[in-house]
């Protein structure tokens, strides 16, 4: 499959805090939608963006980043109003998200709020991943920071329609420079992005687009549910009558391999030598503490 002709969607979350398993909010979404011509440049941008009603107090800290007081959200719709659209938006396309588990994370539990699931789209690329790849001498990784490297304009940080237009085009900048086929599978390849498991194998997707169990004791049961089991199937063997072979082919195995470390393992590094929580294998994105240098953790989603 190619991916060129897909829409690559770019998407973005404010909210009231860093913890979305424990009552935190989406106050503001924003998904752009890119169309790329036959050269792979961009030919059209169709951006989309909702301000959303949490039900709980914005804190101040959340209104100077974003500059989102309580009083702007009061008349907005909740999340319940929007969210076929936000998942019609994101199912079958390209997505891309800078730091991609904290937007997932809080667009999962909304919509499971309303009774949905996450769409399991066609590829989740994480821009965070690509900035650490491709410049990986380099102690910074915001967007901010991915973007002035890649001489993308990004007016009005953290606001999700500014972010998540400069989250694509950062994508596509980085795609053009390192010439990417246009290959679905090659693309996710380079990028270290989850896509959709094999067509044959021991996993599929169910109607309502989660990845399951095609087979075995979880059979119909979500992936994300039975971890440690994903684990053992990319290691199992089984006697063969010239001896030992794999259990599941590697194509699955391959698409294993990427699920648990994509969504298993974190980019935090661990150092004895110091005490900031990003060392101590603590992503930034979820704490408050300032680091050495004065910025305030809590300026979302920063990857130092």
């Amino acid at each position: 499959m190619k991916w060129k002709h897909l829409p690559i969607v770019a998407f973005d979350t404010e909210t009231t805090g860093l913890e979305p398993f424990n009552g935190d909010r989406i106050i503001e979404v924003a998904a752009v939608v890119f169309h790329l011509d036959s050269d792979g440049a961009i030919a059209r941008e169709e951006p989309h963006s909702w301000l959303l009603n949490p039900r709980i107090p914005i804190p101040k800290k959340v209104t100077r980043i974003t500059g989102i007081t309580d009083a702007d959200v009061a008349n907005q719709p909740e999340f319940l109003a929007i969210a076929t659209q936000v998942r019609d938006l994101l199912a079958g396309a390209v997505t891309i998200a800078h730091n991609y588990p904290f937007d997932l994370a809080f667009l999962t539990q909304e919509l499971l709020k309303v009774d949905l699931t996450w769409p399991e789209p066609l590829a989740e690329i994480d821009t965070v991943d690509l900035s650490l790849k491709h410049f990986h001498n380099e102690r910074g990784h915001k967007l901010e920071d991915l973007c002035r490297r890649l001489d993308v304009r990004l007016d009005g940080a953290h606001r999700a329609t500014n972010d998540a237009a400069a989250c694509g085009r950062c994508f596509i900048e980085l795609a053009r420079r390192n010439q990417v086929e246009d290959d679905l599978q090659a693309m996710l390849d380079w990028s270290n992005a989850i896509g959709r498991p094999p067509e044959r194998g021991p996993l599929t997707t169910d109607a309502s687009g989660r990845v399951i169990f095609r087979e075995g004791a979880h059979r119909g049961q979500p992936v994300a549910d039975h971890p440690i089991h994903l684990a053992w199937m990319e290691k199992a063997r089984e006697r063969a009558e010239d001896g030992w072979r794999w259990r599941f082919p590697e194509s699955s195995r391959r698409w294993i391999r990427r699920w648990l470390d994509v969504r298993g393992s974190g980019r935090a590094r661990q150092s004895p030598k110091s005490f900031r929580p990003e060392d101590w294998v603590i992503d930034s994105c979820i704490t408050d503490r300032p680091s050495a240098g004065g910025v305030n953790l809590a300026d979302a989603r920063t990857v130092t």
